[in-house]
């Protein structure tokens, strides 16, 4: 008989429309749920508020959570167990959702990392003065990555016939398998005209399996690329121009969508672009154009010596 929990992720799978790589995060999550309740002696349909306190309290602790912010891994947890005890509400396999009543720790918005236009722009021609042979795919994959704001698992995914020149558009398929279409610009039709005509084509001669991966960016030895691998790339170009950005694909996409706010594009439309699948978590650009606003204002406002006249407070001495 199926476990819940593998129900549960068979689930989110197959009808939700998950990547695997998500779907492994909850998996992790709800097994540390479980061990918990293995260790406390309880079982998971007879769970009440203090065993959920007891566990978040456990979770809080610096010996559990090693990644150095303890409260936004377990909102996180705290998010998945709640989904879950929902689906276990439906199947019938419990009573109630405890997690629906408990509140998950309160914590600091992280704004986004977001480079400067100026940054871009060293970044790309620094690049693109590279000679080594994955120097043209790493371009194409800059100049897309900054053009379209799109996730790194949207764009190892992306496939010849998915990208339609004539338009300069690309139809991606976001989280939970919705799809959209996004522009590119001029410079990254370039750079993924370049890559595919010349280089391409001599990666994917060396996947020597009998079924040849049909994605658009190819690793060295011609075969699909993973996150993992793309966020490798980027730190090789890291390396490679001596920038030292601390470039990561999400950093790029919030460039992205913060550049394009920073001049004048509307919010909806950033929604769109991004697949975002409501406004507010867009907002979240909006903060980062007012810190930086804030960061300007103090950098270049004229500062004056003195205060009000009358006011010694500040003078030279």
């Amino acid at each position: 008989m199926i476990k819940p929990e593998a129900e549960y992720l068979e689930f989110l799978l197959v009808q939700k429309g998950y990547s695997q790589h998500t779907v492994n995060s909850y998996q992790q999550d709800i097994e540390r749920w479980h061990g918990f309740l293995n260790a406390e002696g309880v079982a998971f349909d007879d769970i009440d508020a203090k065993v959920i306190r007891n566990f978040m309290s456990k979770e809080l602790s610096s010996a559990s959570n090693p990644d150095g912010n303890p409260k936004r891994t377990l909102s996180r947890r705290m998010s998945c167990l709640r989904g879950y005890y929902d689906f276990l509400l439906r199947q019938g396999y419990v009573k109630a959702n405890m997690f629906r009543a408990m509140r998950s720790p309160k914590q600091e918005q992280r704004l986004p990392q977001v480079l400067y236009v100026q940054d871009v722009i060293n970044l790309l021609e620094a690049n693109a003065k590279r000679e080594d042979e994955l120097a043209r795919r790493d371009q194409a994959i800059l100049e897309l990555l900054y053009a379209s704001g799109m996730r790194a698992s949207e764009i190892i995914a992306v496939k010849g016939v998915d990208i339609d020149y004539r338009t300069m558009t690309i139809r991606v398929l976001g989280k939970g398998r919705k799809e959209r279409i996004v522009p590119f610009s001029e410079a990254a039709a370039k750079a993924m005209k370049r890559y595919q005509k010349e280089l391409r084509p001599v990666l994917q001669s060396r996947n020597t399996a009998e079924r040849k991966d049909m994605e658009f960016f190819l690793s060295a030895r011609g075969k699909k690329l993973t996150v993992r691998g793309l966020e490798y790339i980027l730190k090789v170009v890291d390396e490679k121009t001596g920038l030292f950005l601390g470039l990561h694909p999400h950093e790029l996409r919030h460039s992205f969508a913060t550049h394009l706010l920073d001049n004048g594009a509307q919010l909806l439309m950033i929604q769109e672009m991004l697949g975002h699948s409501t406004v507010d978590t867009t907002q979240v650009y909006t903060h980062v154009s007012i810190n930086q606003m804030s960061s300007q204002y103090q950098q270049f406002f004229p500062k004056r010596r003195g205060a009000l006249p009358g006011d010694k407070t500040g003078e030279d001495e």
